[in-house]
C-alpha cells in the first residue's frame, strides 16, 4: 500500500514536472518571437539573431555532448530536462527562419522551403535523440509545407482537403512503412495519431460544406469505423475515441439537416451524448483491466 502511493506520488510529481517544462519552453519561445517582432526595427537585426542562434548552439551542443549514440530501437531516456533542451532548440530555429525571411525576404514567393528545411531537421534531431516532441514537431512542420506546395500546384482554390487527405495518408503509410522497417518502432503511434485526425477532421469538414449524405459523410463513417476497428484490435483506446467522435459528430450533423425539429434533436443529444460518453467510459475501463 505504501509503496503504491509512493509510486503514484512520484508519477504525478514527473507529469507536473514536464507540464511546467513544456509550459516553460512555450512560454520563452512565443515571449522572444513577440521580442523580435517588437524591438527588431529599434534594436536592429544582429540584436535578434545573434543571441538566438547562441541559444540555439548552445541547445544542440548540449544533446550532442551528452546524447546516446544512435540506436534504430528504443533510446534509454538521458533525463527529464534533455528533451526539453532539444525541443527549445528546434522551436528558436523556426522562430529565426521565420524571422530571416520576414526581415529579408530572401526566398521570396518560396518561402515555404523554410518549412521543408525546418522539418527535414526536426526529422533527423528527433531520430537521432529519440524525441517524441520534436517528431510531432516535424510531422506539423511538413505538413505545413506539403499543404502550401501541394494547394499551389493542384489549384484546389481556398480548399485543403484534397491535401490534407494525401498528407495524412502518407504520414500513416510512412510510420507503417518505418515500423515495418524495425526503425523506432514506438515512434509509430505518433505518425498514427497525425494521420487518424487529419483524415477525420478533413471527412467532418467535408461534410458540414458538402450537401447532405454527400462522399464525405460516406467516407466519414468508413473511415471512422476502420479507425475504431484497428483501435480495438491494437488495444489503443485513443483511436477507439477518435473514430467514435469525429463519426458522432458527422453522423449528427446528418441529422440535425434531416429533422429540423429544434426540440427533437434537443432531446437526440442529450440522450445520443450520454451514451457516448458512458460506452467510451466502459470501454475505457475494460482496455484498463485487460491490459
Amino acid at each position: 500500500m505504501i509503496g503504491a502511493l509512493v509510486r503514484r506520488e512520484r508519477l504525478s510529481i514527473f507529469v507536473e514536472l514536464n507540464a511546467l517544462l513544456y509550459i516553460g519552453v512555450l512560454s520563452f519561445v512565443a515571449g522572444l518571437a513577440w521580442t523580435a517582432s517588437t524591438y527588431s526595427a529599434q534594436w536592429g537585426d544582429a540584436a535578434i539573431l545573434v543571441p538566438a542562434t547562441a541559444v540555439v548552439c548552445g541547445c544542440f551542443y548540449y544533446c550532442f555532448s551528452r546524447g546516446a549514440p544512435f540506436s534504430t530501437g528504443e533510446t534509454p531516456a538521458r533525463g527529464l530536462v534533455f528533451d526539453y533542451v532539444l525541443y527549445l532548440g528546434c522551436l528558436i530555429f523556426g522562430v529565426e527562419l521565420g524571422y530571416v525571411e520576414y526581415r529579408f525576404n530572401l526566398l521570396q514567393g518560396q518561402w515555404d522551403y523554410y518549412l521543408l528545411a525546418s522539418a527535414i531537421l526536426y526529422f533527423a534531431l528527433a531520430y537521432r535523440f529519440d524525441n517524441r516532441f520534436v517528431l510531432s514537431l516535424g510531422i506539423a512542420t511538413l505538413g505545413g509545407w506539403f499543404g502550401v506546395r501541394l494547394s499551389h500546384s493542384t489549384h484546389v482554390g481556398s480548399s485543403l482537403r484534397l491535401p490534407a487527405l494525401a498528407y495524412g495518408t502518407i504520414v500513416g503509410l510512412v510510420g507503417m512503412a518505418l515500423h515495418a522497417r524495425d526503425i523506432k518502432r514506438h515512434f509509430t503511434e505518433t505518425y498514427l495519431h497525425v494521420a487518424a485526425n487529419v483524415v477525420l477532421a478533413t471527412f467532418m469538414s467535408g461534410v458540414f460544406d458538402a450537401p447532405a449524405l454527400s462522399l464525405w459523410f460516406v467516407g466519414l463513417l468508413l473511415v471512422s469505423a476502420a479507425v475504431i476497428a484497428a483501435g480495438v484490435r491494437a488495444r489503443r483506446f485513443a483511436f477507439v475515441v477518435y473514430g467514435t467522435v469525429y463519426g458522432y459528430i458527422g453522423f449528427s450533423r446528418e441529422l440535425v439537416r434531416a429533422v429540423p425539429a429544434a426540440t427533437l434533436m434537443l432531446y437526440y443529444f442529450v440522450f445520443s451524448a450520454g451514451l457516448v460518453i458512458a460506452g467510451l467510459v466502459v470501454l475505457s475501463q475494460r482496455f484498463g483491466r485487460d491490459e
